[in-house]
């Protein structure tokens, strides 16, 4: 046995914290393996150029609330993960593998580091967003201990920039935190609120209101944003209003037929389907809600 780890190169992986100076090399990498994977199976790219992927690794190496961890073999640097940390229960990803060394047991070298973060930091629940037509990463987390929540779907299309009426949206402001975390955590048990206090530093959270509360908000409406509102007549808003929907789309809970039927009346079109999976804490939602691509 360890003969044959040794022929994967397994046994010889080095995982070490991430740093900036990683970005070039796990940012093109993180380019290559996605665009391989979705041509593979001949659908769109979820990082669809080399600038995307470094400005994504990039931001997740430079941000205090994410956790990263860089493989390396024979001194190259072969695959990177990361760990959501701005909230209570922790996003996993991007994972990405060199092309060239995929297959060989470095994905799940990778998961087993964050998940052993996770437990370290006492997070109660981990969660993470997979591609649906890649069966060998479905297959991995399974076996990791990942369990299938739901189908979501990705959703893209021009901005519909119309008004729903009786529910008012509006830019978020440093106010609207406490009501934005306390929403939250009515619809799932708990709050999001590094995510939204990073949403509001940058200008891209917006909330809805109905009879003078918060009845709903978004960090933005995009692929690597959240949204949670108390019915789908708040998030219909919120999307309404959205002036584009940030990369490949947004991300809608498949099982919630009336959103995902007005989205497609409206225009937009259903891009791929995901999976939601969990280890740990879990409440099934009590209200409405878009996940991110970390969760």
């Amino acid at each position: 046995m360890l003969r044959a780890l040794k022929e994967m190169g397994i046994v010889d992986l080095v995982l070490r914290p991430g740093t900036a100076e990683d970005a070039a090399e796990c940012g093109r990498i993180c380019f290559e393996a996605f665009a391989g994977v979705a041509r593979e199976h001949g659908f769109p790219p979820d990082i669809p150029s080399l600038e995307a992927g470094l400005a994504l690794i990039e931001g997740a190496l430079t941000h205090p609330g994410f956790y990263s961890v860089v493989a390396e073999l024979d001194g190259r640097v072969v695959g990177s993960n990361f760990l959501d940390e701005r909230s209570p229960v922790v996003g996993v990803g991007p994972v990405t593998i060199d092309p060239a060394v995929q297959n060989r047991g470095v994905g799940r070298r990778l998961m087993r580091d964050v998940m052993r973060r996770a437990a370290e930091r006492g997070a109660p629940g981990i969660r993470l967003l997979q591609s649906g037509y890649h069966n060998r990463s479905f297959s991995l987390y399974v076996s990791l201990g990942f369990a299938f929540r739901e189908t979501v779907a990705c959703v893209q299309g021009e901005a519909l920039r119309r008004e729903v009426p009786g529910a008012g949206v509006r830019e978020a402001v440093d106010a609207d935190l406490a009501a934005c975390n306390e929403l939250c955590r009515r619809v799932h048990g708990v709050d999001r609120g590094g995510e939204v206090a990073d949403a509001l530093k940058q200008g891209t959270a917006r909330v809805v209101e109905r009879e003078g509360r918060v009845t709903g908000y978004a960090t933005d409406l995009a692929f690597f944003a959240h949204a949670v509102a108390e019915t789908t007549l708040d998030l219909r808003a919120l999307i309404a209003s959205a002036p584009a929907f940030g990369g490949p789309g947004i991300l809608v809970p498949a099982r919630d037929t009336t959103l995902l039927q007005w989205c497609l009346a409206g225009g937009l079109k259903v891009v791929q389907l995901l999976s939601l999976m969990t280890i740990g804490l879990y409440n099934e939602p009590d209200g409405a809600y878009l996940p991110s691509i970390l969760y």
